[in-house]
């Protein structure tokens, strides 16, 4: 256990305590005191998420649970103070869906009243004012950490409609669009050869980046090389980078379960383990991570996209997403499910060794998934040609599955302005 003078390394400011219940975030963070962790979805929807973990949780533990997930989130907290223990929040198009899902009442006379404003015939030109304005609350909640800060922390990621991920005059208007709502509104940008073009883009111009749909080395080492760009760009026009930030994201468990690596593997008559994958998943982040920190890149790596294996009460439980790079300097970003599940599990969960990050995946593991292009693809720096980058089957998927999400959303629209046409019919 850390002194009692030791500040909490995600939250500045508040202060160890003996008796503390840390929560499992809480230990991770205190392996590098560098390392963030973030929120992954709207804060417009954390509170009502919170009381619905309280009410799930067991009574012995009801009290520790309210104060940890007060200690990394309370909203009334942050707006005073500018304190949380989240130090970022990302959210998406499909996940700000879930902060107009969760008050359906509010938005649809919401929408109804932009679409009064606007032309209300032009359904997509309403949705994605609907999607900025979500992003507007949600980066209104926690700009007091952005300023406190000087801003390093509170940013939130508003992302490009992931229905025009290779659209690059697009992708460029709409992030310009975001960038201009708070100064700590981050924008999210895919993994693909124009979404790179855009990142550099705006970097040049000083705006913080995320880059978000990727998942092998050479979409990170492309991301690197156009933060570069950017930035001497930037430089060089003596744009203002005293706020300025990058992170690249590493979707882990898509990159292993929905894109091509089981089917190709199958058909080669290779079998992999969970545990298998999950070491590939590992090994491409830690030699992404590697490649950034030997160069002193400014670009952050984030690991989204997390699991925890449960086998119940009474069995063991872990999280080899977070664990295997214990130690090192990340952004970790967790949606409500996953923080749920590693809550429901702490008990069976090992102590993180802050020296994982520097241990490799057994070499008879990697042996076997390099026979695998797809994992070949992923691991090697030059595995793609960035024109090959919206073709990888992770990507393909999961623009798919954002894009199917945003059509929803889209329809909700669509639906409330539905009925307000037939008000004033």
């Amino acid at each position: 256990m850390p002194s009692p003078s030791r500040s909490l390394p995600n939250n500045p400011g508040q202060i160890w305590s003996t008796t503390m219940a840390l929560h499992v975030l809480e230990k991770l963070a205190a392996t590098n005191p560098q390392c963030e962790i973030w929120w992954d979805s709207s804060p417009l929807v954390y509170e009502s998420w919170k009381q619905s973990v309280l009410k799930s949780a067991p009574a012995e533990k009801q009290a520790d649970w309210a104060a940890q997930l007060t200690r990394l989130f309370d909203p009334d907290h942050a707006e005073k103070t500018g304190e949380m223990g989240f130090r970022g929040v990302t959210t998406n198009p499909p996940l700000s869906a879930q902060a107009i899902q969760a008050d359906p009442a509010f938005w649809t006379e919401e929408i109804r009243r932009i679409a009064a404003e606007r032309n209300v015939d032009d359904i997509e030109d309403i949705y994605w004012t609907v999607y900025l304005d979500v992003v507007r609350r949600g980066a209104a909640m926690i700009r007091k950490v952005f300023d406190r800060s000087g801003g390093k922390y509170g940013y939130l990621s508003g992302q490009v409609d992931p229905r025009f991920v290779t659209d690059r005059a697009r992708m460029l208007e709409q992030g310009l669009q975001l960038a201009a709502i708070a100064p700590n509104v981050m924008v999210k940008i895919p993994g693909s050869k124009e979404g790179y073009e855009v990142i550099e883009e705006l970097t040049a111009r000083g705006i913080s980046t995320n880059n978000t749909t990727s998942f092998t080395v050479s979409q990170y080492v492309a991301c690197m090389n156009a933060v570069s760009r950017g930035l001497d760009r930037a430089k060089a026009e003596g744009i203002d980078l005293s706020t300025w930030r990058s992170v690249i994201t590493h979707m882990s468990s898509r990159l292993g379960n929905i894109g091509d690596l089981k089917a190709q593997a199958e058909a080669r008559g290779i079998a992999l383990s969970p545990e298998d994958i999950v070491h590939g998943e590992m090994a491409v982040l830690k030699r992404a991570y590697r490649y950034g920190k030997k160069r002193n890149h400014p670009s952050k790596m984030l690991q989204c996209s997390m699991r925890v294996a449960d086998e119940g009460p009474g069995g063991s439980a872990s999280s080899w997403h977070i664990a295997k790079i214990a130690g090192g300097d990340f952004v970790y970003t967790c949606p409500p499910g996953y923080i749920a599940q590693l809550m429901q599990a702490e008990d069976r969960l090992p102590e993180f060794d802050p020296k994982a990050i520097d241990e490799d995946a057994p070499a008879e593991v990697i042996e076997k998934l390099m026979r695998i292009p797809y994992f070949r693809q992923a691991y090697e720096f030059n595995g793609m040609k960035p024109e090959e980058f919206s073709y990888f089957g992770a990507f393909a998927a999961t623009a798919a599955e954002f894009a199917a999400a945003t059509r929803r959303t889209v329809d909700f629209v669509a639906q409330s302005v539905e009925t307000l046409r037939r008000r004033v019919a």
